[in-house]
Formats: structure tokens, sequence, C-alpha cells
């Protein structure tokens, strides 16, 4: 393959094989594929994390891509077992962008990090001419305190380990999905964008026991298990029936036909934790707004590497991994 495709920044196999032919090779300071990067200054833990943000449309239900800017790289640093500080933010302005839907977004920007208990301390802005930014790019970088009870790691996961999720999935890719083709099936997905270093925090005090954490992105919860599963040669099985979905994200999904493991979210986290405080984590995170529908959706099992899913009727299929772009352009 000579040329970059769409589906190489989809967070399936194909990101996966670009970054680790690519990118890796190339910087000796990257290391595997963190969420954020581990760093120590001056005796200091700290975690570091930069995304960048291309939603298309700019708005959508729930949120808009001032939310998941700030959403992005907090939960990528609470992720990493960090509690965030500061950010940056950068802006790519299209020409002919009206200033109305700018400052709908800066207000999103800062509504987002006072709730978040962050501070934006540095930036910077470029105006680039009609047709070359679809409107609005953001690039955020953070970085953390590192919450030192946590000790995270693919590494770390064992047979017998319990997967958490924290709430509802898919709900984020489905509702830019919606927006962006003008679907209209009476109740329309919303974005679940928000903050998870609540949620991380809550739990931090288990230490050991909590294995690892990812928020399921792009590629959803299948892209980060079948990842995990290949890292630790373990197999992940979920049950269809613990799985939780909100009702109008489900519906779209089965007349569009798609599969929600695959889809993102952006204000969800998973976790991997040892069997006997799995019960403990769903107390914690239930008692928090945004973790009110955690669940408990499945094991770590003997490999070989693979997803499966222990079906409603008692069957068993396997889900395979997302290879493609599955729904382009949602954060």
């Amino acid at each position: 393959m000579s040329r970059i495709l769409l589906e190489h920044g989809g967070g399936g196999r194909l990101a996966r094989e670009l970054i680790e032919a690519e990118i890796l090779p190339r910087f000796a300071g990257l290391v595997g594929l963190p969420d954020a990067a581990s760093l120590r200054a001056d005796g200091r833990e700290l975690r570091f994390a930069a995304d960048s943000f291309v939603v298309q449309p700019l708005e959508f239900p729930g949120g808009n891509i001032g939310h998941l800017a700030v959403h992005g790289t907090v939960n990528d640093l609470a992720v990493a077992g960090g509690r965030p500080r500061w950010l940056s933010l950068a802006m790519i302005v299209e020409e002919g962008l009206p200033l109305a839907t700018l400052r709908r977004v800066l207000d999103a920007v800062r509504d987002a990090a006072e709730d978040c208990g962050v501070a934006v301390v540095t930036g910077d802005t470029k105006v680039v001419p009609r047709g070359q930014c679809d409107g609005l790019y953001l690039s955020t970088a953070g970085v953390a305190e590192a919450l030192s009870e946590l000790i995270l790691g693919a590494n770390r996961v064992q047979e017998g380990d319990a997967v958490l999720v924290s709430g509802p999935l898919g709900d984020h890719g489905m509702a830019v999905l919606c927006a962006r083709e003008g679907f209209d099936f009476g109740t329309a997905p919303r974005s679940d964008t928000g903050p998870v270093h609540r949620l991380v925090a809550s739990i931090a005090s288990l230490g050991s026991s909590i294995r690892f954490l990812r928020d399921p992105t792009r590629g959803g919860l299948a892209g980060v298990l079948d990842e995990l599963a290949r890292d630790v040669s373990l197999a992940f099985e979920l049950e269809e029936a613990a799985l939780p979905y909100a009702p109008a994200t489900r519906s779209v999904a089965e007349l569009l036909g798609l599969e929600l493991l695959h889809v993102a979210c952006e204000g969800r986290v998973m976790a991997v934790c040892a069997p006997d405080v799995a019960d403990a984590v769903l107390a914690r995170w239930r008692s928090l707004p945004e973790g009110a529908q955690a669940a408990r959706v499945g094991v770590a099992r003997p490999g070989p590497a693979r997803l499966i899913l222990r079906t409603a009727l008692g069957g068993r299929r396997l889900i395979d991994p997302p290879r493609g772009e599955l729904l382009p352009r949602i954060c």
C-alpha cells in the first residue's frame, strides 16, 4: 500500500499497523500505544497526552467539538492513571466559519474545562483559506499529576479478571452519524461526551486490583479488547445480555446493521480488574452520575487471543476487530 487511506485513522487494525510500522520505529520515546505518556520531573510523576479533533458536523446532539477537545484529552490522562490539571488549545479555523459557531465552541471548551477542574493555559490560532480545513480543527495537549495508587498496564491483566464498563456504549458515534446524515428516527441518540476522571479517581484506592483502564473511543469496546487480547495472549468473553445500550442508540444501530461494539464512546471508561473487587468498582461508579449505568460485561479467558460474545440465547460467536473506518470523522 503506497498511500494513506481514510481507514488508517479509524482506530482498527489498519490504524495499529500504520502506527507500528511507520511511527513507533522512528521515535525511541514512544513505547507501545499508550493513551498518555508517563513522565518524571523533579521527582514528580506526570502524565502527558495530546489529541486532535476533526469531527463533522461540528455540533451534534449532546455536545460539540469543544466538549470533545476537553473530554478527549482529560479522559486519556485519566485512564493513564492521572489527575488532569492543565490543557493547551490550538485552533485551525477556516475562513468563512460563522463567528457564532466559534463562540459556541469556545464556550463549550470553557465550560467543560471548568467542570473537569482543569485550566486552559496556552494555545495557538491559525486561519486558513476556504476549503482547507472543513470549518474548524482543534488540537489539545494535557498534563496530569499521577495517582500514585494506580499501577496500570496491559501486562498486569490476568486470566479470570473482570471487564467492566461505566455506562451505555456507542452513543457518541451514533449521535454524530445521525446528525451528519440527517437521519430522523424520532428519538435521536445523544453523544455521551463527558469526563471519566472522577470515575477513575473513585477507584484509585483499590490500587493493584485495577489492572487496566481505557476509554473506548475509535474502534469502540471491540477495538480496545482486540488490541488488549493480542497484547496479553488472552481471550475476552462478553455477555451480550449484560452490555448496556441506550434504546435510541440500539434502535438506530439495528436499523443500519451496525455492530455497536465497534462504535465510539467519548465519555465511558472500560476497566479490567481483579474479580474480587468488581462489585466494589461498580458500587463506586454507580454512586456518581456518570457511572449510574455501569455494568460487568465480561471476563478474561485462556487464549488464543480473540473476542467472544456469549449471546442472549446461549450461543457464542467471534467478534471481528474493526479493520477500517466504520464511522469517519466522529472525533
